[in-house]
């Protein structure tokens, strides 16, 4: 086993594995998405226990294996605990966690993804931002990131001219402001129809937390 190694990141998913270990995916900085276990995580007391819950951010040291890393060591920095403790944000939270782990790779620089995901996290936590809008801004945001947003043809489609400028604005805006606006219901709907149709075609297969997500919304 190599020496230990420490990466930035964030929890998108855990789940049991044995007795009282855990298994969580991680979207780092340095290397992308990976897998890991975090041996004993599950018994009381596991200074891990609450460092391997979905959503927490932070710093984590880790080994690498043959075919996945062992967590031993996490220093959680934001824990989201609002955007946690609200059903529907939390809802919103899974489901970008789910999206940024669809687009995560193994060994790729993940800085962009994980810069979006954190701040998308934190413009959840802000009552004056409407959620919806937060969702569409990173849903866009993040095809573009990942070179399947098709931008020219967008902006060709028959929309008012605020949902087009808004467009560019999420396509170019720098991250510590772009999710610093809101619009009005009828230019969010027109934002919506047109990313709803792109994700449609883009995304290959279903994602739980989306339909999770919707369910909750319409309830």
């Amino acid at each position: 086993m190599s020496g230990g190694i420490e990466l930035t990141g964030m929890v998108l998913r855990a789940a049991p594995a044995g007795e009282y270990d855990r298994r969580v995916v991680l979207l780092t900085k340095e290397r992308g998405r990976i897998t890991a276990f975090a041996r004993g995580a599950r018994r009381q007391g596991s200074a891990l226990l609450g460092a391997t819950s979905p959503l927490c951010f932070g710093t984590f040291t880790l080994y690498e294996g043959r075919n996945a890393y062992t967590l031993v060591k996490a220093d959680i920095t934001n824990y989201f605990r609002p955007v946690r403790d609200d059903l529907e944000g939390s809802c919103y939270g899974q489901y970008f966690a789910e999206l940024a782990e669809y687009y995560g790779r193994e060994n790729l620089d993940a800085s962009m993804s994980l810069n979006l995901l954190y701040a998308a996290m934190l413009a959840l936590q802000k009552p004056q931002l409407q959620k919806r809008l937060v969702r569409y801004v990173f849903e866009i945001r993040m095809l573009v990131i990942n070179g399947e947003f098709p931008q020219d043809e967008a902006l060709k489609e028959p929309v008012s001219d605020t949902a087009k400028y808004t467009l560019q604005f999420i396509f170019s805006r720098p991250l510590p402001s772009l999710f610093s606006f809101t619009l009005s219901e009828e230019v969010l709907e027109e934002i919506a129809r047109l990313q709803d149709r792109i994700r449609e075609k883009t995304i290959d297969r279903p994602l739980k937390s989306l339909s999770v997500l919707e369910a909750i919304i319409c309830a």
